[in-house]
């Protein structure tokens, strides 16, 4: 299977971002894609593919020292676009701990709560958790209902919080509360399975991303130490500057699940004979596949920008979130047609594209809803705000 690249956008990577890539695109063709529909299916986290995964080059992503792997913007991109191309669980086990959990500690952290903690979750030896959503506050989760009391040398929390990705396997739980003066901050549990107060229930049911185990967690007087509170967080501001990051690889994302669904349709379309001649061969399947490859590469310029501005510290909050809210919907779209492609046979996770169709669903919501990445940019070109 040749990846799409109509723009030949190949062309213009580094030497090192080129061999990067291919680094990841070979893991996922040989590791990922041949193993993960049964852990799929049976909605167990594929532990067995998470260790070989920690030889890539890419914990950390962009941040310098400590082990990080030090990307620039583009191959931290890339590193999303090819990992989508093989799972969105995998792809989400990777940002949660390297890009919310590890860019959290890195953005955050003083110089010691880095040096204490960055090395083993650049060398995967401790996974990170991100908790912020609250059963009663998604999209609002800037007016969090989980409350950190100062007592003594440690801080008490209280509260729940919900759709936590790797919550149950981490060694590392970020929680995000208010304190007693309303400031906002990150309190990271050590050993939250282990932690007298933390009870944490993986979600069941899920239709998407069924490999990545999300979680609703229970705090009840949970004893942290004063020195686990992230140095410089005090705002819902600081915070965004994560989000704001994994929003933007977010976008990477959905656009390699799109890439993957087109060159798994055109390739059957090339294969599959029907009346006699192969279906590629018919006006409207290839009305399907020029829809597919219109938005796919609307999707892998737009990332390509994003990138470009990134690396010149000129991404803005509006224009991410035109990104996530263009290629989410895109995502959804191009999954759909590549379904309709394969026909029956699009149902089947053996094919690929049903499981990367229901991850695709989810894009749509995580990271921020599309609802609202459309209503921060409305804002953008309005001065208007329509929300909260």
């Amino acid at each position: 299977m040749i990846p799409f690249d109509l723009f030949n956008l190949d062309d213009k990577l580094t030497d090192s971002q080129r061999a990067l890539r291919l680094q990841v695109r070979q893991f996922v063709e040989e590791v990922v894609k041949p193993r993960i529909n049964p852990y799929w299916e049976a909605a167990e986290f594929p532990w067995e593919i998470a260790h070989e995964m920690k030889q890539l080059p890419i914990w950390g992503t962009m941040m310098q020292g400590y082990g990080c792997a030090e990307l620039d913007a583009l191959s931290a991109g890339l590193v999303r676009y090819e990992l989508g191309r093989g799972d969105g669980s995998i792809g989400t086990f990777y940002g949660v701990h390297s890009g919310l959990a590890m860019g959290s500690i890195g953005k955050l952290g003083s110089d010691e709560q880095k040096a204490r903690w960055l090395p083993a979750m650049a060398r995967v030896e401790k996974i990170g958790a991100f908790g912020l959503s609250e059963p009663e506050r998604g999209s609002d989760a800037v007016h969090v209902l989980t409350t950190a009391v100062r007592d003594g040398d440690h801080y008490l929390l209280n509260g729940s919080k919900r759709w936590i990705g790797n919550a149950s396997i981490a060694d590392l739980l970020i929680i995000w509360a208010r304190d007693e003066t309303g400031q906002f901050g990150g309190f990271v549990i050590e050993n939250p399975n282990q932690t007298a107060g933390v009870t944490i229930t993986n979600l069941q049911g899920k239709i998407s991303k069924r490999a990545v185990l999300n979680a609703e967690i229970l705090l009840e007087n949970v004893r942290v130490p004063a020195e686990n509170r992230l140095a410089h967080a005090r705002s819902f501001h600081d915070v965004s500057a994560v989000l704001a990051y994994t929003r933007y690889t977010i976008c990477w994302e959905a656009a390699g699940i799109a890439a993957a669904c087109l060159e798994m349709a055109l390739d059957y379309a090339k294969t599959r004979e029907q009346f006699g001649k192969p279906i590629a061969s018919f006006q409207l399947v290839q009305h399907k596949l020029v829809e597919m490859a219109a938005e796919v590469s609307q999707m892998q310029l737009l990332c390509w920008r994003m990138a470009e501005l990134m690396a010149e510290g000129k991404l803005t909050s509006a224009q991410t979130s035109l990104g996530k809210y263009n290629n989410a919907r895109k995502a959804r779209q191009v999954a759909l047609l590549a379904r309709e492609v394969l026909g029956g046979n699009g149902i089947l996770i053996e094919n690929h594209v049903a499981r990367l169709l229901l991850d695709a669903e989810v894009i749509y919501t995580y990271e921020g809803t599309n609802e609202i990445n459309l209503l921060i940019v409305g804002r953008e070109l309005t001065g208007i705000g329509a929300f909260g």
